[in-house]
Parts: structure tokens; C-alpha cells; sequence
């Protein structure tokens, strides 16, 4: 059904997406790049806001914090904005009257490439036959940024066709510190329980894991948009991304247990939740993992995204909201 959409989506961001000036700038290697790995690892229209997340964050990478598009890797389904539900054709916003994020997102993996195997053999630095083929070439001086929006279960991570498991995750991630294909990683996971998936991380890994939710509770959707007819974004995603952009151009004037203990106040509905490395990691400024601002000039926000004045429901709810206002019958839910 989406198979055009997919096709023309896949020509325009690989034609309207490319900077050559952006792209030539390169990071210094004196002390490592940055890589960063997004992930939006659902489909369907009621999960709008998943992709939604993921646009949103690959243009404050690229965009603001000066991270190489090569250094990148983003997957996600890609059946949104040219969603026949999507009165907005070609565009995806992620607040009520908010400007198109979906522009110039080059997604490397889409359709029915993201899965949970591709992540794992992109966190495993393996060559891909699907997609871009890009992967992570991470090495021991690089720090490795990794988000990921979907929803979740007790150890249990969502694609769109699969799950990924705890057990399968964290044997990637011991591989991945035993072979010295990070100095530092730093998680941002939006997901249902998905505090179960690294609350027995190691400490001596190098790795911090942000959560948006323990290991026993829902995450929260956030700003229902009325005229579109889906929730616009999550709402721990948005505190975390809300206060990157306050700090901007200055990044460095903020550290991650900052971040955390700010993000963890305005996130009422859940528990905002931090695993792994508490000391070290803890005490880095969030620049080490989302990049340095291109200006000095403090951008303009692209919308204000107030929670509190803003419709929420949680994750679970999401789906049956979408249901009843179709009027689809509740019995197809078995």
C-alpha cells in the first residue's frame, strides 16, 4: 500500500536532503567524531509521532550541533508523510503548527530494512547489503550517540515486524566494548518499560542509558493535533530535545546528570530513568554526544512545544484513541 510513497519519499530525500557544504565539513579527529544512530522503530499512522521524534532530532545533529550527515545512520519505516491519512502530504511536524522536520532527513534504512538484526549489525560496525549500507565505524577516540523511539515491553524493544530482546542487545553491546568500538555511548531509548532493558547495564562499560520510563510503566504521547488526528511527539523526547535547544549555542555549559535531573522534574507522567555509568559519562556535557552548535547565534525555535497546556495519553492508549475515532470495532484488537 505504501510501496509508491515509499519510492517517491526515497527520491526526494535523497535529492532535496544533500548539502555538499554541509556534508565536506568534518569534525576534528584529534580527539574522535561523533557518530549518532536514530532509530523510529515502528509503522502505521497512530505512531506518527515516533518518526515524528526521530525527523526532529536528525536536524539538531546535522543541522545545529554540526554532526556530519555521513556520521548519521537513521532508520525509520517512512510511511508517514505520505501517508494517505496525512492531510499534510510530504510533511511531518512535531508540534501543533509546527514547521516540516521531514525535509532533508536522509533515511538510510526504511520499509521492511528496519529491523532488529540491521540494528544490531549497524551497532556491530557490519557491512549491509540493504539500505545505504551505512554503518557504524566507530573506533576507540569516537563517542556514540543512540536514540531510539517505539514502543516497548518487559526487556523487549518494538520494530515494525520483530522485537528485539534484552539478551540480544546486551551481548551487541559487550562486543562492542570488548572490541573497543567506543571511548563513550550514550543512550536517549523513548519506549514503554524501557528502563527493563538496561537496568543491569554495567557501569564499566562507558555506557549511559536515558530512559523515558522505568522498568515498570508506560511513556507518554503528547500534543494531539486535531486536524492531522494523531499525537505530534512523546513527551520525554520533547523535554530532553526542548532543553538541548535552550542551551544552544552552548552546549558545553550543560552536563548529562544536568540534563537528566532537569528532564527527569518536567516528566511528569513517567519516571525518567538513568542506567550504566554514573560517574564518569554523568559528569560529560551533552555536547560530547550531540555535537557543537554551527553559530553562536541562539537559533530560533522552530514552535513552542508546551506540554502541560497539550493533550496526553499514554503509549498504549495511543492506538485504541485512533481506533474509536474510526469507529473501527474493538473486537479486531484480538
Amino acid at each position: 500500500m505504501f510501496a509508491i510513497p515509499l519510492i517517491i519519499a526515497s527520491v526526494l530525500l535523497t535529492v532535496r536532503g544533500y548539502h555538499l557544504a554541509e556534508d565536506s565539513l568534518r569534525q576534528s579527529e584529534s580527539e574522535g567524531k561523533i557518530w549518532a544512530v536514530i532509530v523510529a522503530g515502528s509503522s502505521n499512522w497512530w505512531n506518527y509521532r515516533h518518526q515524528s521524534d526521530v525527523c526532529h532530532l536528525y536536524h539538531l545533529l546535522t543541522k545545529q550541533h554540526g554532526i556530519p550527515r555521513k556520521n548519521v545512520i537513521t532508520m525509520m519505516y517512512n510511511d508517514i508523510a505520505f501517508n494517505e491519512e496525512n492531510p499534510r502530504q510530504g510533511e511531518i511536524i512535531n508540534a501543533v503548527h509546527g514547521k516540516d522536520v521531514y525535509e532533508g532527513v536522509m533515511i538510510d534504512y526504511m520499509g521492511s530494512d528496519v529491523t532488529p538484526q540491521n540494528f544490531l549489525d549497524i551497532l556491530s560496525g557490519k557491512s549491509l547489503n540493504v539500505g545505504s549500507g551505512k554503518t557504524l565505524k566507530s573506533g576507540p577516540k569516537d563517542t556514540v550517540l543512540v536514540n531510539f523511539v517505539d514502543h516497548g515491553a518487559p526487556g523487549i524493544l518494538g520494530f515494525p515486524n520483530d522485537e528485539l530482546h534484552l539478551a540480544n542487545l546486551t551481548l551487541v553491546l559487550e562486543q562492542m566494548f570488548n572490541n573497543n568500538r567506543y571511548k563513550q555511548m550514550f543512550w536517549y531509548v523513548e519506549a514503554c518499560y524501557s528502563g527493563s532493558m538496561f537496568k543491569n547495564l554495567s557501569s564499566s562499560m562507558n555506557i549511559t542509558v536515558h530512559t523515558a520510563a522505568n522498568e515498570e510503566e508506560s511513556s507518554y504521547a503528547c500534543f494531539y493535533d486535531n486536524e492531522i488526528g494523531v499525537y505530534l511527539g512523546d513527551c520525554w523526547s520533547t523535554n530532553w530535545m526542548n532543553n538541548t535547544e535552550q542551551f544552544l549555542p552552548n552546549l558545553a555549559q550543560e552536563t548529562i546528570e544536568q540534563q537528566y535531573q532537569i528532564v527527569k522534574n518536567e516528566t511528569v507522567f513517567s519516571h525518567a530513568s538513568i542506567y550504566g555509568d554514573l560517574v564518569y559519562i554523568f559528569k560529560e556535557p551533552i555536547s560530547t554526544f550531540l555535537g557543537h552548535s554551527r553559530s553562536e547565534t541562539k537559533p530560533k525555535p522552530a514552535s513552542r512545544r508546551n506540554i502541560s497546556s497539550r493533550r496526553t495519553a499514554a503509549t498504549p492508549d495511543v492506538m485504541l484513541e485512533h481506533l474509536k475515532k474510526k469507529k473501527v470495532p474493538t473486537a479486531t484488537l484480538r
